[in-house]
């Protein structure tokens, strides 16, 4: 019984060595090439694969085992649009060819005049002829070489991670049209709807930025409509500091009490004196405390919307202002 199975062993390796020798001897059928990985942007199409094939092997009228499919598959993937190559032989002898293609994320403009694509994992892109993708543009990037300093090397790092969270999001993919980058290196954001500058900061704790932007929309913009702001500022932690258009100064503490509660919707204060909404969890006190004890920011936001403690300019500070409303209490 044991020889039986030996035998049947045998003459198995030998009928499969010889489809082997015999599929090996046969020429090349025909080549079928399949392109994925980009959803939208075919920067190389069927017609650039096979030119790149052809011009490094030729296929016609030679034996399967004489076409060197790792050497094909290096060629190919030193294209910047190729990601990955596989090659291999069905069993009736045609070339399949999978190409992954490189999903481009972000379009960088240099200060330079130059641009370029970054794909997903930060690799930089060249431009096309063939088509132009619809990512999101970043401008002002502070370098057009390949070998960077540390400090644009981590700028380039922000923008790779911004631009993913973006291309992954159908809603901010349509919202975020151009992202400026400034001297400072920081991101402020031109929405596609509404015509206000969004001050982003870095990428640090972007998740939540976006989070707090996007509550903002939902809440505050149901009220006074896409267009009613200057300036949304998400820097700060769980909160949006947004500038109205030609706001006014409200001098009157009463008054601005009574927007603020008029302001109170949801999980969400819109704390409001006409000139500055921040957004805050309603846990915060109004006016929050811990906000007015952080001289940075509240330098940051003195600086940046013009609250001064001047009364010939007919504005106040923030502390001015809680402490009207102190005074009013009592």
């Amino acid at each position: 019984m044991q020889v039986s199975w030996l035998l049947l062993g045998v003459g198995t390796i030998v009928l499969f060595g010889a489809a082997m020798i015999k599929k090996n001897n046969k020429t090349c059928a025909d080549l079928k090439i399949e392109i994925t990985g980009a959803e939208e942007h075919l920067f190389i199409d069927e017609k650039d694969v096979k030119e790149l094939i052809t011009k490094n092997a030729d296929l016609a009228d030679k034996k399967v085992n004489e076409i060197d499919l790792k050497g094909i598959e290096t060629e190919l993937e030193k294209t910047a649009w190729v990601k990955n190559a596989e090659l291999f032989f069905d069993n009736k002898q045609v070339l399949q060819v999978k190409i992954e293609e490189r999903q481009p994320i972000a379009r960088v403009f240099t200060m330079q005049g130059s641009s370029f694509y970054l794909d997903s994992a930060g690799i930089r892109l060249p431009l096309s002829d063939k088509m132009s993708a619809r990512v999101t543009m970043f401008t002002n990037f502070p370098n057009d070489k390949l070998v960077m300093a540390s400090s644009d090397s981590a700028l380039l790092n922000g923008i790779v991670k911004l631009g993913n969270y973006i291309s992954a999001d159908s809603f901010w993919r349509a919202q975020i049209e151009q992202v400026a980058i400034t001297p400072q290196g920081t991101f402020e954001m031109i929405p596609t709807v509404g015509d206000q500058t969004i001050l982003f900061g870095n990428a640090d704790n972007m998740e939540d930025k976006f989070l707090n932007l996007y509550t903002f929309y939902n809440k505050a913009w149901l009220q006074y409509g896409m267009n009613s702001y200057e300036k949304l500022d998400v820097r700060f932690k769980n909160q949006v500091v947004a500038v109205k258009k030609g706001a006014s100064i409200v001098s009157d503490s009463t008054r601005a009490n009574a927007a603020i509660k008029a302001l109170m919707t949801g999980s969400l204060v819109v704390v409001s004196d006409s000139l500055t909404n921040v957004l805050a969890p309603k846990k915060d006190t109004i006016l929050s405390k811990k906000l007015l004890k952080n001289d940075k920011q509240k330098n940051i936001l003195e600086t940046k919307y013009g609250l001064h403690n001047k009364k010939a300019n007919n504005t106040f500070s923030i502390e001015g202002k809680l402490n009207l409303k102190k005074k009013k209490e009592h």
